[in-house]
Parts: structure tokens; sequence; C-alpha cells
């Protein structure tokens, strides 16, 4: 090695190794521009920055499964199950694996509710549908006891023809008769007259034979 080359080796292998660190500083420093959202609204903001609205939509959609939580006004985190339709706060922007739990316990207990409300619904139902049932026989029964007996009407009795002119009127036989009235001796009577004027009136002479 000349001694005119020897002095400027140093020189080189150090702006060498500047040259190398700026190189691998450039890409740090862009990387840290672009670090990754820290929440859903962050990655939200990102999102909308997108170049077309396709782009716009998918990142959106890739948001909202990445961060199940939402910023809360005062600070925090809320996390909506919408199987229960109710929101739990949470620390962070996904929930941790103790308050996953708590979540999971209290859809436990809310089906469970579910399911007793659906059986006490369902009994009360019934229960009103039998009373209903029941009080239409009662009012049908009092309708029964209040309505008024139907007595029958009486069949009227035939009007008896008026004897024929001359006609005697006597009693028909087999009839009871009362001893001494004018109704039982008239017959008698009419007989006995009859039999005297058969008596005292001579039977017409028959005609003599030429």
């Amino acid at each position: 090695m000349s001694p005119v080359t020897a002095p400027r080796s140093p020189a080189l292998l150090l702006g060498a190794t500047a040259g190398f660190l700026l190189l691998q500083g450039a890409p740090t420093h862009a990387q840290w521009w672009k670090r990754a959202p820290a929440d859903f609204e962050e990655c939200a903001d990102q999102a909308e920055k997108s170049a077309s609205k396709q782009e716009r939509t998918a990142a959106l959609a890739e948001c909202n499964a990445k961060f199940a939580g939402r910023r809360k006004p005062g600070g925090g985190y809320t996390y909506y199950d919408f199987l229960q339709d109710r929101t739990f706060d949470i620390a962070g922007a996904n929930p941790t694996p103790d308050e996953q739990k708590r979540i999971d316990e209290s859809y436990t207990t809310y089906l469970a509710n579910q399911r007793r409300n659906t059986v006490a619904a369902e009994t009360a139902a019934r229960l009103q549908q039998q009373q209903q049932q029941q009080q239409q026989e009662r009012i049908q029964q009092a309708s029964l006891r209040t309505e008024p007996e139907r007595v029958p009407v009486p069949v009227g009795r035939p009007k008896q023809q008026p004897p024929a002119q001359g006609e005697a009127r006597a009693k028909p036989k087999g009839a009871p008769c009362v001893k001494g009235s004018f109704s039982c001796e008239w017959p008698r009577l009419s007989e006995s007259l009859n039999d005297l004027k058969k008596l005292f009136t001579p039977s017409p002479s028959k005609p003599r034979k030429g």
C-alpha cells in the first residue's frame, strides 16, 4: 500500500458507512409516518383519503373488522353487542380477554331472561284465554236462567154447530142425565105423548081392490 493511498482508506470507509446509514434511515422515517391506526376512528380517517370510492369502501370494511370498539366523547371506548342490543365500556379499541368473558356471560344471562320472559308470556296468554272462555260460559248460563219460561198456549175448544131448526135437543145416548132436569125428562114425555096419539088416532083404511 502506497503512502498516498493509506490515509484515504479510513475516510472512504467512514463515508461509505454514513451513506449506508442514511439509506437505511430513509425507509424507517417513512414507515414512522405511515404507522398502523390505533383505533377505528383513526383507521376511518385514513380510509377517507383513499383514491377511489371502491377503495374507500373496502378500507372502511377492513377498519370495522379490525376494531370492535368506538371512542367515547369523554374518553375510553364502548363495544356494542348487537345480539343483546347493548353497549359495554371497554378500556381499548378492542375488548380484552377479561372484558370479552364479561360480555359473553352477560349474553348467557340475556338468553336465560329471554326464555323466561317467553314462557311467562305464553303462560299469561293461556290463562287469559281460559278466563275469557269461562266468562263466556258464565254469561251463557246466566242468560239461560233469566230467560222466561215459554208457557204453551191452550188450544181453543171447537165451536159447536147450532142444532137444526125443529131438531130436538136431546142428550146423546149414554150421556149422564141429571134426574128431574128438563133435558133428562123430555125424551120420556115425548115418547108417552106419541103412544097416546097412536091410541086415539085411527089407522087409515086400506083401499079395496077392484
